[in-house]
């Protein structure tokens, strides 16, 4: 059976904007004035409430959490960059196993900032370099054998993964693969770290798949604080749709990471739910069973009628920086929603002493804004292009580089 709220958060329920729950009002109705009631009260009830209601709980750093360099080649891409694999065992080995690829520019004369995402193909799939071990995880790509990732494989997802581009900007980019954490495909549930914890699925706020991706970045940046050449308090976490929402519970579940991108990541991460356009909770719970906990079941048909929404979980961000990111024909994200989102997520980073987002209405396509927080909207559709990582990347410059 689902735990519904309680009935004194309802009857107290402060709205605001177009019938928004206030982030900076306590179940109990009080008002939320100063940043020290935000950190002490505000954040850790609305971080339980999202835990408990929609991501599900999630384990700590395992006791037999282990990792090991298996690849260290400084001359990799023509010398440009140093290239570092790592295995890591949540549970020690051998299995399940997860590798991070992680690339360094070289040359720096300093330990440098970093962007860490999952892909969605494989490691392998990012970049042609022959130097990648390929996944031994299941693979959903049309030159695969046996949904087994082949040499033809290399390369096929570089597109969304300009890797010189990241490189000659002076950050290094770290990623893992989002099936060597957990299965995004039927049975799911039965592979990957979720039956480690096999305690975390008996309730109905269950360790689902947007709260394992999360985790697994925070497992990663336990890993890169290790790494002499990177500066792991600069470590952007980076995802694009049902990642792009991984990486927005991660940003708010872990305060390590220095600053949040969400590239389309939709319903369940930047847009939201009380606008009644594009994807819907019905939708998400229907197609995607494994994605979020039980829990957010209840809410199915209920979107416009919620006592909380996305601008909360951005909200458990702040101060740090988020950038949100948006494509005109993602009608499923609805674009004019992740704005509103973020815009509504002000009051929170303004009272922390950020600037938030310097923009009173939906901005022009291809024109991006940025203040303490950024926004972009795109022509084209679903998808992580060029555009997209300039306007990241000049926005990094201004977030991570700062006194370099």
């Amino acid at each position: 059976m689902f735990r519904f709220i309680p009935l004194h958060f309802l009857l107290s329920l402060h709205v605001f904007g177009a019938g928004l729950p206030d982030p900076l009002v306590m179940a109990d109705g009080t008002p939320v004035t100063t940043a020290a009631l935000w950190r002490e009260k505000r954040r850790p009830e609305l971080l339980e409430f999202f835990t408990r209601e929609m991501y599900g709980r999630s384990p700590g750093k395992p006791e037999k959490f282990f990792s090991e360099v298996f690849d260290r080649d400084e001359k990799a891409l023509g010398g440009k960059a140093t290239r570092i694999q790592i295995a890591i065992y949540p549970a020690g080995k051998p299995a399940p196993r997860m590798d991070l690829l992680v690339y360094v520019p070289n040359g720096a004369r300093q330990p440098v900032p970093a962007i860490l995402g999952l892909n969605f193909s494989g490691n392998h799939a990012i970049h042609p370099d022959p130097g990648i071990r390929l996944t031994e995880s299941w693979v959903d790509e049309k030159s695969s054998k046996d949904h087994r990732a082949t040499d033809a494989n290399r390369g096929s997802n570089a597109s969304q993964w300009p890797v010189e581009t990241i490189l000659s900007r002076g950050y290094a980019l770290a990623t893992m693969y989002r099936e060597d954490v957990c299965p995004d495909h039927p049975p799911y549930f039965e592979g990957g770290v979720q039956p480690l914890f096999p305690e975390l699925q008996k309730g109905d706020d269950n360790f689902g798949n947007i709260g394992a991706w999360a985790w697994a970045l925070s497992r990663s940046l336990d890993v890169l604080e290790k790494e002499p050449l990177l500066d792991s308090k600069r470590v952007a976490v980076f995802g694009f749709s049902r990642l792009g929402k991984a990486a927005l519970w991660a940003g708010a579940t872990d305060d390590r990471f220095a600053m949040v991108i969400s590239n389309e990541s939709g319903a369940g991460g930047a847009k939201l739910f009380h606008r009644g356009l594009g994807e819907d909770i019905a939708r998400l719970n229907t197609n995607f069973p494994h994605w979020f906990a039980k829990s957010f079941r209840q809410y199915m048909g209920k979107d416009t009628e919620l006592p909380f929404d996305q601008h909360q979980v951005i909200s458990l961000i702040a101060p740090r920086p988020v950038y949100v990111a948006s494509a005109e024909d993602d009608k499923h994200s609805d674009p004019e929603g992740e704005f509103a989102s973020l815009q509504a997520a002000d009051p929170v980073f303004e009272l922390l002493g950020s600037s938030g987002l310097p923009a009173g209405k939906w901005p022009a396509v291809n024109t991006s804004t940025q203040g303490g927080n950024g926004y972009h909207v795109r022509t084209g559709r679903h998808d992580v292009t060029d555009f997209d990582w300039r306007q990241y990347l000049d926005f990094a410059d201004k977030r991570l580089k700062k006194g370099d």
